[in-house]
């Protein structure tokens, strides 16, 4: 399938996040093993209730330093990065088919299906409900949209 606009907002979501994966071969910091560490374990459990500080520990640092090296490696702090990834997956989950937003809040790490529904409004600028039916009507029923990115570092516009 060829890969199209996801709907959302006006910039489709692929082009607001970039996978680590394609960060520069000459960026020594895309690279940084505590920050892999890091991103692997929110990729691994995107549902738990991730702190800087538990991200820290699982990367093998104190939080201070491990938020400066996770923003200089990403370009983003580690909890809104989380919040593109779950973004992301929300997104694919929505696509495909009829599983209940409070089902997809709980699968990806919201307590509520209000948090979840205002934290995917704040990344890509549709509530959950509109981007479901969007993503219907561009893509058909049981499509599923490319998202580029699932483990993704979001890359919003402050």
């Amino acid at each position: 399938m060829s890969e199209r606009a996801l709907p959302g907002r006006d910039v489709a979501l692929p082009s607001v996040i970039r996978t680590r994966r394609e960060a520069s071969a000459n960026d020594v910091h895309a690279r940084d093993a505590y920050v892999e560490r890091a991103l692997a374990a929110m990729e691994a459990d995107p549902a738990r209730r991730w702190t800087v500080a538990a991200l820290a520990r699982a990367a093998g640092l104190s939080r201070a330093p491990f938020a400066r090296r996770f923003r200089r490696a990403t370009g983003t702090a580690p909890l809104r990065w989380l919040a593109g990834h779950r973004a992301a997956l929300a997104g694919e989950r929505l696509a495909e088919g009829e599983l209940a937003l409070a089902a997809i809040a709980a699968e990806i790490g919201y307590g509520s299906e209000f948090a979840f529904s205002k934290a995917f409004k704040r990344v890509v600028g549709v509530a959950p409900a509109v981007y479901r039916r969007r993503a219907r009507a561009s893509f058909g029923l049981g499509a599923v949209p490319v998202v580029l990115g699932v483990a993704a570092v979001f890359r919003a516009a402050a």
